[in-house]
């Protein structure tokens, strides 16, 4: 028997030799947290406040050996409680040092602790799971037809994972609900740089291999955890503000990268100016190659760019740190929340750089059949997610909002709220409305009916 066939065995032998779930009391965790989308994915019974993740991965071979010490909360008293985690074979688990029986169904574990621990598993105190896993990790294709997950680059690899990639490279619970502090310590073959969110604490090289640690102490949800594989030029620097810049660059397009980094401090400067204070302690940039993915993504602290971004992409990505990566929708019908104030930070960049009035943008938007094919605050399913009307129409309401409260001082007041309201927390589109009517002191059910929820488009813009 294999290795792992044999301790999983052992562990639900030693549960049933003690009264299925180790005599543990409670009840399990749900399995899923109903998302109107996704309702497999994250899991209840416990918030996680900690990941603590060490990685050693090959990217030639495409093998992935990890460490995944989880730290949560139990929030009802727990017999059982489950993690999100796809293809990756399962070595070993325990909670609490003590191992644990595990079951495994498609991407859910269900984990029953041993007797021994139950005292730990009571609603409002904290446990510690630890999970050793190693394999192949999987490029998942999601229901748009977008890969995500771990990706292959043309010198590495790349972890991304909105809407529900994480759980091909570390287990979780892999809802944006659950937000949670990370250590990320990532070891690949001496030559590659391992880049992650948040600031680099170490860098140690140990024979043929090199070792990168990541901490990133603000809240983040698991799909804006990122892990960039290759060989980056990088660069480290301080803004005026003290926030640590950590820009890392493909040598391949580095020449064409060099406007997008020099607009980098500037661009933070303004969105400070208009969304608030940077709500993290760290910025920067990952830029791979062009087609090493399929798209750009906001991944906490250092958006990621497949290939060297203009001006506009590096703005809504920024913007995307205030507005989808501290402010984090509460349920993925929410996405309009991240894609509307990014997509409307582009026009006030317009706006503001290049003498064209968000007005225009909005007009050309209204014209734009494609914003028209569903609301915003109701795709209707997951392949719709990254559609047009998300980003779009989700820009347009916003500017109705401006035009609503015909004041400039007073909308970018309202938007700067907004942010620190939520700030490091998440937020629903119900949230959202309450907060803008509360603030404005303005019934705005019109508003909301026709531009967020509205099936067609209206008259005039």
């Amino acid at each position: 028997m294999p290795v792992v066939a044999l301790t999983l065995a052992l562990a639900l032998l030693g549960s049933a030799c003690t009264g299925g779930g180790g005599g543990v009391t409670g009840t399990p965790g749900a399995a899923g947290l109903r998302d109107p989308y996704f309702p497999r994915l994250g899991n209840g019974g416990y918030d996680v406040t900690h990941y603590g993740l060490t990685l050693d991965a090959d990217p030639v071979a495409h093998r992935l050996r990890g460490t995944a010490e989880i730290t949560a909360r139990a929030t009802q008293d727990l017999s059982a409680f489950h993690l999100d985690l796809a293809g990756l074979d399962v070595e070993s688990v325990t909670v609490e040092g003590h191992p644990a029986a595990v079951n495994r169904a498609g991407k859910e574990l269900t984990l029953r602790p041993a007797a021994a621990v139950e005292d730990r598993l009571r609603k409002g105190r904290t446990f510690r799971t630890v999970v050793r896993y190693s394999g192949s990790p999987l490029t998942i294709t999601d229901a748009d037809g977008s890969e995500e997950g771990w990706l292959r680059t043309a010198d590495g690899s790349v972890a991304l994972g909105e809407p529900a990639g994480s759980p091909a490279w570390f287990p979780g619970n892999h809802h944006p609900s659950d937000k949670a502090s990370y250590d990320i310590e990532v070891t690949v073959p001496k030559g590659l740089t391992a880049v992650s969110n948040g600031e680099l604490t170490s860098r140690r090289t140990a024979g043929d291999r090199t070792t990168f640690s990541w901490h990133t102490p603000e809240p983040m949800a698991s799909y804006l955890a990122t892990v960039a594989i290759g060989k980056f030029d990088t660069k480290e620097s301080v803004t005026a503000d003290g926030v640590a810049v950590f820009t890392a660059v493909d040598p391949e397009v580095a020449e064409a990268s060099a406007p997008a980094l020099g607009r980098l401090a500037e661009v933070m400067e303004w969105g400070a100016e208009n969304f608030g204070p940077y709500p993290f302690g760290s910025t920067g940039v990952v830029i791979d190659r062009r087609d090493d993915a399929g798209y750009a993504l906001e991944t906490q602290n250092r958006p990621y760019f497949p290939g060297p971004p203009d001006t506009g992409l590096l703005v809504h990505e920024l913007a995307h740190q205030w507005f989808g990566n501290s402010v984090t929708p509460r349920t993925w019908q929410d996405m309009w929340l991240n894609e509307g104030f990014a997509t409307y930070a582009e026009w006030i960049w317009l706006e503001d750089y290049e003498d064209i009035p968000a007005q225009d943008s909005f007009d050309e938007a209204f014209e734009d059949d494609d914003n028209w094919a569903f609301p915003p605050a109701e795709p209707p399913s997951a392949a719709d997610l990254s559609e047009p009307p998300v980003y779009g129409r989700g820009a347009m309401v916003i500017h109705e909002i401006r035009l609503a409260l015909d004041d400039d001082e007073a909308f970018f007041d309202l938007i700067a709220g907004w942010a620190k309201a939520h700030r490091h927390g998440n937020a629903s589109t119900e949230d959202f409305t309450a907060y803008v009517e509360e603030e404005s002191g303005q019934d705005l059910t019109e508003l909301w009916d026709t531009w967020l929820y509205g099936e067609s488009r209206p008259p005039e813009g």
